[in-house]
């Protein structure tokens, strides 16, 4: 193997920290099999180094390959999808360094690392992530400096100073790359990982559902108002309409994806804001009744939510115009007007007839929807996270038995027995306030803020919406779950160092916002910077423009822009390869800062002996660096190029920062 194909010690220390920091961001969702495999594979590496063990025979390279295939199929059920695949592109990244013998495999795993780094984005996009990424990229950039079997391959700390010096001169370029380049969608996309924790709300509820959601602090979207915002009383952000129950578990019509949009009227004041939504891994999108979006492959559905064409994958930005006091269907659909009046045979016997009691007391609607909600409000019914267990008659135990429960509970009982009654209904999930950030001026909706409500139709008004959770717990609606849960003490129980526990303590709180507020502004003007976006602001920059015509303008710019960058720094024009001219060179425009320039044809040597006669008090200096440089350069001796680089900064540091015309003449 030739000496040039030894990967330097520097080298493989700076890969194997690159490693350590490239896998960190990923151990939330990573196997623990992973971390073993590359404790085993990084100990081997260091022992092949050391010269204690052998690279592995072909045989055994194949053995890990399919054990490590084999591995993610067990852990993730899959090769495919975006968990196996990033589990399986950080396997491969672990095995590459085992098998890593030149200077070529070396770049393979310096590129594959690369991947690994952005893969991340995948799971985490916030600034937090953004930042700590620097750090394995350096990492990584540390290695490949090291390859090159330069000077500084002995010295750690000088590869990393170069390394973070090469991110800093990037920079510049970096943003205007961000700012100018046209954005471009994904050639493909890949289903997030499925689970109540990445979701959130399914379509689907039975009353643990959201009990369950209820006890989480993850992010579920923030929403900014063009105006004052809301009273929190006000803020019922919609995501799904259910219309069938089977006894047990609520849930939506498959027909509600392929129906028209409905028939409505915009009445009252607009009210307008802009929502910045966390990846869901579903297509519906959240709003204030009733909404309307300019987002592209985004349509209205007949239940009157918000629906994508395709699933939401990452955090995404969208604008709203609602009309709180808009007219909903206030004519109907036979259709779904049967829809929502119908209910399985044969449960719940004794909320069927109350029902019916009710009808006859009450023979106007909204007379025994008032009714129903009084009776919400004056029996004692409790709000709880810990409902007890219920049995198939769920409806009848939770109304006459043991009246404890959540949102849930009521929203479904009520619709239940308006359905009994002849009224069309059905029930709406979505979340319910939100608390206010006055950093920012948002609103930021978790988790826990999920609930559940009811919409009931009545002739020329249409659906109407109705809260029995506001009879039971006014406080849920008015201040928060953690309030209306003070009494029981379960609000995020399930995790007891959270922040969000602790906003009773100002000072905490106050970094808590101020962080989040940071958080927000980097998802709006960073991660929400898209075409739309990038389109708005260079037309405001340089004038109503065609697309089309901005977009050649900016490439072509951006092309003549990186030509001019090259040749700046690889100056083509000057022929002085080897790395002693080009230490000579700056020799030259050192003195010639100092007032001393090599004239045309002038030889090195009476250059150098020129200018140490202009310049007495530095003279030994310049005939040290010359002496070594002529050295080198005519008399074909070995001269280390760090010695002329070391003669060179001593003489930087020789000469003072400006000479007067007298130090130069004397």
């Amino acid at each position: 193997m030739s000496q040039i194909q030894v990967i330097p010690r520097i080298s493989l220390t700076w890969l194997l920290v690159a490693q350590v920091l490239v896998i960190l961001p990923h151990l939330s969702h990573l196997p623990l099999w992973v971390i073993g495999l590359w404790l085993a594979c990084a100990a081997w590496r260091v022992q092949i180094f050391r010269m204690r063990a052998n690279y592995p025979s072909t045989l055994l390279k194949l053995g890990l390959m399919i054990a490590t295939g084999c591995g993610v199929f067990l852990s993730r059920g899959s090769l495919i999808g975006l968990d196996a695949g990033v589990v399986l592109l950080v396997g491969a990244f672990i095995l590459k360094l085992l098998e890593m013998r030149t200077r070529r495999d070396a770049l393979v795993l310096i590129f594959l690392g690369f991947f690994v780094v952005v893969t991340a984005y995948l799971f985490d996009d916030s600034i937090t992530a953004a930042l700590y990424s620097v750090l394995p990229v350096t990492a990584l950039l540390a290695g490949l400096i090291g390859l090159q079997q330069s000077s500084l391959a002995s010295r750690p700390w000088d590869t990393a100073k170069l390394a973070a010096g090469l991110m800093l001169q990037a920079l510049p370029i970096m943003l205007l790359l961000f700012v100018f380049f046209p954005r471009i969608g994904p050639l493909w996309s890949l289903p997030m990982p499925g689970g109540n924790a990445v979701t959130g709300l399914s379509d689907s509820m039975t009353p643990g559902d959201i009990a369950d959601l209820s006890r989480s602090g993850a992010l579920a979207f923030r929403a900014s108002f063009d105006g004052e915002v809301p009273p929190r009383t006000e803020l019922y952000w919609r995501a799904l309409t259910l219309d069938r129950f089977d006894g047990r578990r609520w849930s939506q019509s498959s027909t509600l994806n392929y129906s028209p949009s409905p028939d409505w009227q915009k009445v009252g004041d607009p009210v307008s804001y802009s929502i910045v939504m966390q990846p869901s891994s579903q297509p519906w999108l959240f709003a204030l009744d009733v909404a309307e979006t300019s987002l592209p492959q985004t349509r209205q559905l007949s239940d009157f939510r918000l629906q994508r064409s395709k699933p939401v994958e990452r955090s995404l930005l969208y604008q709203v115009t609602s009309w709180p006091q808009a007219l909903r269907e206030p004519h109907g659909s036979s259709t779904g007007l049967r829809r929502a009046l119908q209910l399985p045979a044969n449960v719940d016997p004794r909320s069927r007839q109350w029902a019916r009691e009710l009808r006859q007391q009450y023979p106007q609607d909204e007379q025994l929807v008032n009714a129903l909600l009084k009776h919400f409000n004056q029996q004692p019914f409790v709000y709880t996270l810990r409902p007890p267990q219920m049995s198939r008659d769920s409806v009848d135990d939770f109304l006459f038995d043991t009246r404890r429960g959540f949102c849930a509970h009521y929203a479904g009982a009520m619709t239940f027995v308006l359905r009994a009654a002849g009224i069309p209904s059905r029930v709406v999930t979505g979340y319910q306030g939100g608390e206010y950030n006055p950093n920012g001026n948002y609103v930021q909706v978790r988790q826990f803020d999920a609930h559940a409500w009811v919409e009931y139709w009545q002739p020329d008004r249409g659906w109407v919406s109705v809260d029995p959770t506001f009879q039971v717990a006014p406080e849920r609606i008015e201040s928060g779950l953690e309030q209306a849960l003070a009494g029981e003490e379960s609000f995020m129980e399930g995790s007891p160092f959270s922040p969000l526990r602790f906003r009773k303590l100002a000072w905490l709180n106050q970094i808590r916002l101020a962080w989040d507020n940071l958080n927000y502004s980097w998802q709006r003007w960073v991660l929400g910077y898209q075409g739309a976006q990038q389109l708005e602001l260079l037309q405001r920059w340089f004038g109503r423009v065609e697309a089309r015509e901005l977009i050649i303008s900016l490439v072509g710019g951006g092309a003549l822009f990186l030509a001019f960058i090259a040749l700046w720094l690889f100056k083509p024009w000057i022929r002085n390869g080897a790395p002693e001219q080009r230490l000579f060179s700056q020799f030259e425009r050192l003195l010639r800062r100092h007032g001393i320039y090599r004239k045309a044809g002038e030889v090195p040597g009476h250059f150098a002996r020129r200018a140490a006669i202009a310049l007495p008090r530095q003279a030994p200096e310049i005939i040290q660096f010359y002496r070594s440089f002529e050295a080198q350069y005519y008399a074909g001796q070995s001269v280390d190029p760090k010695l002329l680089r070391s003669q060179l900064r001593q003489l930087r540091r020789a000469l003072p920062l400006r000479l007067s015309r007298l130090d130069r003449q004397q």
